[in-house]
């Protein structure tokens, strides 16, 4: 006599689950907890030499797996019923409660010092587009007239004609010392200028900080208007000068006023000719450092913007 074979009833299959498994998971549940109450009096025999904190260890883990399978247990006995676990609606609503909470409780000033670290840039158009310029300049001009102005002029000799710029322009820095308040500075440039001139051969020589160790005050007429809490403006890149903001920029136009060699060499021409070689000069000691900020920057741009504002603002600390 063959055996008959029933077609496969999926309904009746998933009843017979239920309630085959719902039992089961009921004594799975029963088991452990019976196992629950068992093992902490166990393990607090077993390792009673080893100190009373590993009977409580035990009984916090035996009470977070339990509580993990009765929740199991019973998210399976729902999946049957209500097709596809969903997400418990105090769950949700404790969470939106947390996140309401988190965001009041939230300071509403955090973001402040991220703010601070950068600088408006409401021309960045204007601004990128004579970057593009500079840059342009730089790798085209001021590069390779550089590079054949350190191959005739020794270090030495390009170190000498620095000094000799540095030390003429004294009052600027003298100025904004005074300015600041800074009388310690005011006097170590007022020294560094008579010794340097004198016997540091019109300033070629800085005998003044290898003689006495005064060094450089670095300071200009755009930290003393910082000094009296005048903003930077906004972000600035101008054509030849490279970046600036608009406080810097006017600090440079002041500074027009007290650099000697606008007195000592009225005519335009010759003018530019000692502020070019001045520029030269300084890019052939310095070649190189450019082109690895712009290397190592997604953006050059915007890499020479913040690390601008951040030179400025170290400065302004000091």
């Amino acid at each position: 006599m063959r055996a008959t074979i029933q077609p496969f009833d999926v309904l009746t299959f998933r009843k017979r689950s239920l309630f085959v498994g719902a039992p089961v998971s009921f004594f799975i549940c029963l088991a452990f907890l019976l196992n629950f109450f068992v093992m902490p009096s166990l393990d607090g025999e077993a390792d009673a030499a080893t100190g009373s904190m590993a009977p409580e260890a035990a009984f916090l883990v035996s009470e977070t797996e339990a509580h993990e399978l009765i929740r199991l247990a019973y998210s399976e006995s729902q999946a049957g019923q209500a097709g596809p676990i969903r997400e418990e609606p105090s769950t949700a609503s404790g969470r939106t409660v947390d996140d309401r909470e988190d965001a009041k409780d939230a300071d509403p000033w955090e973001d402040e010092p991220e703010s601070m670290d950068s600088i408006p840039d409401p021309l960045e158009p204007m601004n990128r587009a004579f970057f593009v310029f500079n840059d342009k300049m730089y790798f085209w001009f001021l590069k390779p007239v550089g590079t054949g102005y350190g191959m005739v002029v020794p270090e030495f000799g390009r170190v000498c004609i620095r000094n000799f710029f540095t030390n003429l322009i004294m009052p600027i820095r003298a100025i904004s010392c005074l300015l600041q308040g800074k009388f310690e500075g005011f006097g170590i440039e007022l020294v560094r200028c008579v010794v340097n001139t004198t016997a540091g051969f019109l300033g070629f020589q800085d005998v003044a900080r290898q003689g006495l160790g005064f060094e450089i005050q670095d300071e200009d007429l755009g930290q003393a208007f910082a000094f009296y809490g005048i903003g930077p403006g906004f972000y600035l890149n101008l054509p030849f000068l490279g970046p600036s903001t608009l406080r810097d920029t006017a600090g440079w136009v002041g500074e027009l006023y007290l650099n000697p060699l606008d007195y000592m060499v009225d005519d335009f021409w010759p003018n530019v000719g000692f502020r070019t070689l001045d520029i030269l000069n300084k890019t052939s000691l310095r070649i190189g450092e450019y082109e690895a900020l712009k290397k190592a920057a997604l953006d050059p741009y915007v890499a020479m913007r913040d690390a601008y504002y951040q030179y400025r603002l170290n400065q302004i600390e000091k």
